[in-house]
């Protein structure tokens, strides 16, 4: 483990003592703490995490030899500052982004009246006002608010650039980019640099995510015991969201569950169906937990007191074996390619319905990289090695096309130096005890 660098406001904060600025309400809370406690779970070291982070993201930018990058994507923001801010709506309105020199500063340009929102993060050495680059903010002024946060931040270029012109950028509009340009400025991706430097987690970010998928876990429990026939898909679902929250969780990305037939095919999203005895009930969590680390899990559940059919046992029986073998496969020094051709796959008369990938990427969401099936390969695939560090999702759907049963099960592994750990832990079973 790395060294803590020094920061600013290097501080710990108790959360049992709230601080005069409110900053010591920070953290997941007493619930999600003792659940923590009582599982042997480690939480994670923050200031370490953030420092280990900002360090892997500042030797890609020096693979790539970029003199800094720009961050508007407010993971990508999350992943190199830890700061936060109305996560959600900033993904769709740009009004919050990061700069983060090479050699140099961390700068956090931040919305109206939020500067308080990061004066507990030691990371960041300076946060200034943003200029929202937004239709809804700038409407007929919006290439004039390009032109202004371009100016800010070719400045920052030229002051810690040592005449490097090269600036990686994540994700900007067309009118921004060109103001960039403007400058001289060489735009690079910088959506490949945060996903080559987010790939491989830390110490700290497995401790964090352990937590976020036992917060999930505990969610998803409170899920089975609620799940009795005449629930409707979105009051099971809303227990999720609530059981996220309530242990310091943040969002759920997709709203996928569905009951019956409904499951098939799959991506349905959660109905007011009410939900029946002897139905199955298919979900993937896509949620975004405590200390912003991702529980990308799926399961499939039989509803009521009874026995599954022979179908829907046949269904989830298939998924289990797939996924079980498809794990077996992961080790370091695995290509993605050899993943794609050794994959178990389904049998015929399932693969027109499945997934669209075998395995992916997780981390703050679900990240770089991703593993086809043999059939995508030429339009999609693409090839890299599976290194020791690398969090993956292994990741099933089985249902007949025209079928009436669908069955989605997917687990979260952890690359060892030997093959793989389970993160996941919730029993991968149709109904509780079998």
């Amino acid at each position: 483990m790395s060294t803590i660098l020094p920061g600013r406001h290097q501080r710990r904060i108790d959360p049992t003592s709230p601080a005069a600025d409110g900053t010591g309400f920070l953290g997941p809370g007493t619930l999600a703490e003792s659940e923590w406690h009582t599982l042997g779970l480690e939480l994670p070291d923050l200031p370490q995490m953030r420092w280990d982070r900002l360090q892997r993201l500042r030797d890609t930018l020096r693979r790539f030899d970029v003199a800094g990058i720009l961050l508007t994507d407010p993971l990508n923001v999350r992943y190199a500052t830890d700061s936060t801010n109305m996560q959600v709506w900033t993904m769709h309105n740009l009004v919050r982004y990061a700069f983060i020199a090479t050699e140099g500063p961390v700068i956090l340009f931040d919305f109206h009246s939020c500067k308080h929102l990061s004066e507990h993060l030691e990371i960041i050495d300076e946060v200034r006002p943003a200029t929202g680059v937004f239709y809804m903010g700038a409407a007929t002024r919006f290439e004039e608010m390009a032109r202004r946060q371009a100016a800010e931040i070719h400045d920052l270029v030229r002051q810690h650039g040592a005449g490097n012109r090269r600036l990686a950028v994540d994700k900007l509009s067309p009118e921004a980019l060109d103001a960039l340009r403007g400058h001289g400025l060489e735009i690079r991706n910088g959506e490949e640099i945060m996903e080559l430097s987010r790939v491989i987690k830390t110490p700290e970010e497995i401790r964090a995510m352990r937590c976020a998928l036992a917060a999930c876990e505990a969610a998803m429990a409170e899920m089975q015991v609620a799940m009795v026939p005449g629930i409707t898909e979105q009051e099971l679902w809303s227990l999720l969201h609530a059981g996220n929250i309530k242990r310091g969780g943040e969002w759920i990305e997709t709203r996928l569950l569905s009951s019956g037939a409904r499951a098939n095919p799959w991506f349905r999203e959660c109905s007011s169906r009410v939900i029946q005895d002897g139905e199955l009930v298919a979900f993937d969590t896509d949620l975004v937990g405590a200390y912003g680390y991702c529980a990308d899990i799926s399961r499939t559940w039989l509803c009521g007191e009874g026995q599954p059919s022979a179908e829907q046992r046949e269904h989830f029986e298939i998924a289990l074996e797939q996924i079980q073998y498809n794990q077996t496969l992961l080790r370091p020094g695995v290509s993605l390619r050899e993943l794609t051709e050794q994959a178990r796959l389904l049998p015929p008369e399932y693969l027109p319905n499945h997934y669209a990938v075998l395995y992916h990427g997780v981390g703050l969401c679900d990240e770089y990289p991703s593993v086809y099936y043999p059939g995508a390969w030429a339009d999609f695939g693409y090839d890299a090695v599976v290194e020791e560090g690398m969090v993956f999702c292994v990741e099933t759907y089985v249902g007949r096309v025209g079928g009436t049963v669908g069955v989605k099960l997917e687990e979260q592994v952890l690359i060892t130096a030997d093959g793989t750990e389970t993160l996941s832990s919730y029993p991968l079973q149709l109904m509780p005890g079998g």
